[in-house]
């Protein structure tokens, strides 16, 4: 039997080989998920024997890593905002960026919304994550993909939330209005969709493609949001890296208030934040003489 200091490092040089990137991370996290114990852990295992029945199961785990397959994916489980949350091919796998937009949200709110709408909720990440944080709010999770609803509501379950789950086309299904909408929508140019990451071509197409400038289902949100917001309600989006001052601007045009942008902790301004018009003449004045599209 090998000792696990060996296949720890053994396992990082396969996984550098295959250009895996953060390697002997990828290979820490496999390790400590086949054994059952923290990743820290294994510091404190060395010198210790694995059994040729758990190497078996390794080998597997890192073959398919290997081929580009997510790591978090092999592990089953993903960690959002401080919850676990079940991860698979149904929905994007939730990303670090996305919890600061959780956490910016939380802190303009000095006083949770009454009503939320997560529109594309995906694994239900954001939705579910406001929801632990604000155990009152009554909130929908709304996704156009069936399999991706089924595992937000794997994760409501595991979470102890109830919300209300609705399959829509956007705001095709969606009825009422709300004091916080907020959107991880699709907004990759199709052409960039082969040039991405192994691990990101993993995630669902439809979650992906957001139209020739990866600006089309964006477009359609900041229009039909409009009547689906109450007065002084906020809009919340995540953006590609160079998606936040024309959808600023767009938001400008349509009337929308105070729309502004806000950096995750690289620096990107991946963030759009924009509040609603103040009445409903302003929707169709603005509707009226606002051009067609969001600039390229």
């Amino acid at each position: 039997m090998k000792q696990l200091l060996e296949i720890l490092q053994s396992g990082a040089a396969y996984l550098e080989k295959r250009k895996i990137e953060e390697a002997r991370l990828n290979m820490e996290h496999l390790l400590a998920h086949v054994l059952g114990c923290r990743r820290l852990d294994l510091y404190l295992r060395f010198n210790e024997s694995i059994p040729e029945a758990q190497l078996t199961t390794l080998r597997e785990l890192l073959r398919r890593r290997g081929e580009g397959e997510p790591l978090q994916h092999l592990l089953g489980t993903v960690e959002f905002c401080g919850h676990e949350l079940i991860c698979d091919h149904r929905a994007l796998i939730p990303r670090p960026e996305t919890e600061t937009l959780v956490e910016l949200i939380l802190k303009k709110f000095a006083v949770p919304p009454a009503r939320v709408l997560d529109m594309a909720t995906g694994s239900g990440c954001i939705g579910l994550s406001l929801a632990k944080a604000w155990p009152a709010i009554e909130i929908i999770l709304a996704d156009i993909s069936e399999d991706a609803l089924d595992l937000a509501r794997l994760n409501a379950s595991r979470l102890g939330i109830t919300p209300k789950f609705i399959r829509s086309d956007l705001f095709e299904k969606i009825t009422g209005t709300f004091d916080l909408i907020v959107a991880n929508l699709p907004y990759i140019p199709t052409a960039e969709i082969q040039t991405l990451r192994p691990e990101v071509k993993r995630d669902p197409h439809i979650a992906l493609d957001g139209g020739p400038d990866g600006l089309r289902i964006v477009e359609s949100f900041l229009n039909d949001a409009l009547p689906h917001l109450n007065t002084g309600a906020l809009i919340a989006l995540e953006l590609g890296h160079d998606q936040g001052p024309p959808v600023v601007t767009r938001c400008t045009e349509l009337g929308y208030r105070n729309a502004v942008t806000a950096a995750d902790l690289s620096g990107i301004h991946r963030f759009v934040f924009a509040t609603a018009p103040e009445c409903k003449a302003e929707h169709v004045a603005a509707e009226l003489t606002a051009p067609p599209s969001l600039p390229a």
